[in-house]
């Protein structure tokens, strides 16, 4: 048996494993770093989160990301001397959190690498009706593993498409791992770049879970900051949108897109929700010349009311649940308040009332999801989606 073989075989083997999950989403704002100690697999997984910390990209790192990020033409030799980088990149931001928490790489079993996503092409999204969803993320997995030494999964959307989904949400076997209940019907939001959240009715099965994007979470919001209040790069604390007044006219236009009227479950991405779906809404529904505080304001509500309308959508009336927040979008104060009065049969916590940090809890997702590829037996998900299995991720060896 090769050497590599035998080490993965070992790895499979051990009780805990020390796994550190990496997650850059759609905002673009940072790679989180999460170490895990893993225990066990399935409904007898054990988690301890031993450290986390978000390496802030630099501007020029943001500026290469954006040069190719949701763009239907770019240049393909910078594609794929970004991919190479990227990853680089990511395995050196690796090393340096390894060093401050005084972690010697071959200590660590894993990485689990979700990757920078630049394009996420679902059916609903691209008209050609030749191709399945489609999506891709930079940050190869060879070439984090050779600059750390780690073993690394990588690349984890691909399987789920594969298998007949469209690579999103993935969220969904972490949150029933980790936080299926007996007694207590809970709702998992997370609000990065685009929305989504898993249901877990109390005591359901694995195959009962629900889970589905809503639409942009705080992807336009920074877009619009960007472009508007630079060099902010979000609105911070909700301070813009609290300044202003929403706009119900266009709020109306921004809510027509048919698709919000697809059947659930679905997902999305930034190709859609962009400075240009906001200037044809404006334009459509005359409101040019609202003040960017105004427009703000109408993109925090916009944001707000399509998480609420899926999430009434999706769990019957009258149904009473707790709902445990994470993502960038649970430290806005405006997005929160409009959450709170439009789901008045939810109570809202952190997902920190439940064991799970906030801002980690994508990383985390992650490596779980390394730890089911190599030590878990296929699990099968899917409420009103296509069953998937969850055995996901390319692997790559060190050497």
């Amino acid at each position: 048996m090769h050497q590599n073989i035998q080490n993965l075989v070992n790895v499979a083997a051990k009780h805990e494993r020390m796994v550190v999950g990496l997650m850059s989403g759609t905002s673009m704002d940072g790679l989180d770093i999460a170490l895990c100690s893993i225990k066990g697999s399935g409904r007898d997984t054990k988690f301890e989160l031993k450290a986390f910390t978000t390496v802030d990209y630099t501007n020029d790192f943001k500026e290469k990301i954006l040069s190719i990020f949701s763009k239907e033409i770019v240049a393909l030799e910078t594609l794929c001397l970004l991919n190479a980088w990227v990853g680089k990149q990511h395995g050196k931001m690796v090393l340096d959190a390894l060093a401050t928490w005084k972690i010697e790489p071959k200590n660590v079993d894993m990485i689990a690498s979700h990757g920078q996503t630049i394009y996420h092409a679902p059916k609903s999204l691209h008209p050609n009706s030749e191709y399945d969803p489609a999506t891709l993320q930079i940050g190869d997995g060879d070439h984090i593993a050779v600059t750390t030494g780690i073993l690394t999964l990588s690349d984890f959307r691909q399987k789920h498409i594969a298998a007949g989904g469209e690579g999103a949400p993935l969220a969904v076997y972490g949150d029933y791992l980790l936080c299926n209940h007996p007694t207590e019907n809970r709702l998992l939001l997370n609000m990065g770049g685009i929305a989504n959240f898993t249901y877990l009715s109390a005591g359901c099965s694995l195959d009962q879970v629900f889970s589905t994007d809503t639409g942009t979470g705080n992807t336009l919001m920074d877009a619009y900051t960007r472009a508007y209040f630079a060099p902010l790069a979000y609105d911070k604390d909700g301070a813009i949108a609290a300044a202003g007044k929403f706009n119900a006219a266009l709020l109306s236009e921004l809510k027509a897109h048919s698709f919000f009227t697809l059947d659930l479950p679905k997902t999305i991405g930034p190709e859609l929700f962009n400075l240009e779906f906001l200037e044809k809404a404006q334009k459509a529904s005359h409101t040019a010349e609202l003040s960017p505080e105004d427009v703000m304001a109408t993109l925090n509500r916009f944001s707000a009311e399509t998480i609420a309308d899926c999430i009434q959508s999706s769990i019957p009336a009258g149904t009473k649940f707790n709902m445990y927040s994470s993502g960038g979008g649970m430290h806005n104060p405006v997005l929160m308040g409009h959450l709170t009065s439009l789901l008045p049969n939810a109570t809202l916590y952190s997902s920190e009332v439940i064991g799970i940090n906030p801002d980690a809890k994508e990383a985390i997702l992650f490596a779980l999801l390394a730890n089911e590829a190599v030590a878990g037996t296929p699990l099968f998900a899917g409420g009103h989606a296509t069953k998937i299995p969850i055995t996901m991720g390319k692997i790559s060896f060190s050497l």
